[in-house]
């Protein structure tokens, strides 16, 4: 009679992390789990945690490196939420996934408009020419 007995003790496999099955760093089981319990739908299937934890870890990533790369132009080696406000704010598609959310500790980007800015001023040459001087 196959499969009973005590012969299989001790050649048990290790359990493996659905997140390590997928290749995740996010945890699987842990998005699974809060999905269920707030109950965003009647029923979870295998696959949706798997997916949601892809999409999180993916836009982590993405805000991370360009947060990093902000920390880097300001000379810092380290992240605050102002790198991460100048990342957001930058990036195209970012914005608009995050256009209404505020990011404590922020700040604004640096903008001046066109008609604040000062007039160029002109130089000799122009100056005369705008006055109608000739010179003989």
């Amino acid at each position: 009679m196959a499969g009973k007995g005590k012969g299989g003790r001790g050649t048990g496999k290790k359990s493996v992390s659905r997140s390590t099955r997928a290749g995740l760093q996010f945890p699987v089981g842990r998005i699974g789990r809060h999905l269920k319990m707030g109950r965003y739908a009647a029923r979870v299937g295998a696959g949706a945690p798997v997916y949601m934890a892809a999409v999180m870890e993916y836009l982590c990533a993405e805000i991370l490196e360009l947060s990093g790369n902000a920390a880097r132009d300001n000379k810092k080696s380290r992240i605050i939420p102002r790198h991460i406000q100048l990342a957001v704010r930058n990036d195209e598609e970012l914005n608009k996934l995050l256009g209404k959310v505020t990011i404590a500790a922020g700040g604004v980007l640096p903008n001046i408009h066109a008609v604040l800015l000062p007039k160029k001023s002109q130089s000799k040459k122009n100056i005369a020419a705008a006055t109608g001087s000739q010179e003989y």
